[in-house]
């Protein structure tokens, strides 16, 4: 973060009393309260959206989140003297979620069905420039880059350790992710399943989930998309699960927290089902390993893929269990 972005702050309506570096911003204590100015990459149309969502959301008093600033005329994005576009946020003091306390897991899982609750835009029409997203696609790239990988270690004739201990079990994760992306395309989806009038946080796990005095307060929508509202909840379930070995009775906490506030659906579980099946952790693993230089690979790399082995039976019972397969 170049520090004459700082001077970027005199473009909006705050006296700043101080400011500090972050992780990749900076931080800005005002007359206003706390700011937190940092890089934007993304489209100018997408943080207008982002800016109509959070407005959105505020408004029903049911959630905090945070709020985009805009300068003195009314711009949402500033730009330095090198073109590099900035926005600035609303920022609170408090700590991340703690996933280790299962409490906090489970008021952020509720306060989660909350923020869908509201944060349907039906009938806005700024909704309908939004592209919808759509997870097959996504797990199709994935699938070829998976094959992709799988051919280029079959043809390698030295291998390491790791890359032996990763082809022993690649078939089975391979097979299972083919598998997975033809049902999810078959059973998974309906006529007007592509509507999503609810738009998700994107990104909804314990980094985002800030714990204040006044409650919880949600951040970073950077990466809020038309989807299936269980998107956030998949991903806030599978990292929490991993760190728990799948704990069942973990799960069926969390679930029935969601569903005390937001019921969920038949396809709302086909689609959860469908998502936590998938050996996401798996291509990620092997997407890490394939994009980055192969002479030295870390230990780390190997400790990753003996526990994703380790708790594939655990992760099957879950399956299971929860959806009474």
């Amino acid at each position: 973060m170049n520090d004459r972005a700082v001077s970027l702050l005199e473009q909006y309506e705050i006296e700043v009393n101080k400011t500090w570096k972050g992780r990749g911003a900076i931080l800005c204590d005002s007359d206003r309260g706390l700011f937190i100015l940092k890089e934007y990459c993304g489209p100018a149309d997408k943080v207008e959206f982002q800016d109509y969502l959070l407005r959105h959301i505020n408004e029903s008093g049911i959630v905090q989140v945070e709020s985009i600033l805009r300068t003195k005329e009314n711009e949402i994005i500033v730009y330095d003297q090198d073109r590099v576009a900035y926005i600035v946020k609303t920022y609170c003091d408090g700590r991340e979620c703690n996933h280790r306390d299962a409490e906090e897991c489970r008021q952020a899982v509720s306060t989660l069905a909350k923020l869908h609750n509201v944060s349907d835009l039906s009938g806005c029409d700024i909704l309908h420039d939004q592209p919808v997203y759509r997870v097959e696609k996504e797990y199709e790239k994935h699938n070829r880059e998976l094959k992709k990988v799988r051919k280029f270690l079959r043809e390698k004739s030295q291998k390491t350790d790791f890359e032996i201990y990763l082809m022993k079990h690649y078939d089975y994760f391979m097979n299972n992710a083919l598998q997975i992306t033809d049902e999810l395309r078959y059973y998974a989806y309906e006529e007007d399943s592509y509507k999503f009038p609810i738009v998700c946080h994107g990104d909804y796990q314990y980094h985002n989930i800030m714990q204040t005095d006044s409650g919880s307060v949600l951040l970073n929508f950077e990466k809020c998309v038309r989807d299936y509202p269980v998107r956030d909840l998949y991903l806030f379930l599978r990292k929490l699960l991993e760190k728990n070995n799948w704990s069942q009775t973990l799960g069926d906490m969390l679930l029935e927290s969601y569903n005390k506030e937001r019921s969920l659906t038949d396809r709302d579980y086909k689609q959860l089902y469908y998502r936590l099946a998938y050996p996401e952790k798996f291509w990620k693993i092997v997407n890490f390993y394939y994009n980055t230089g192969k002479a030295w690979i870390p230990g780390r790399n190997m400790e990753k893929i003996e526990k994703l082995f380790a708790q594939e039976r655990e992760k099957q019972l879950f399956l299971e269990s929860i959806f009474e397969l």
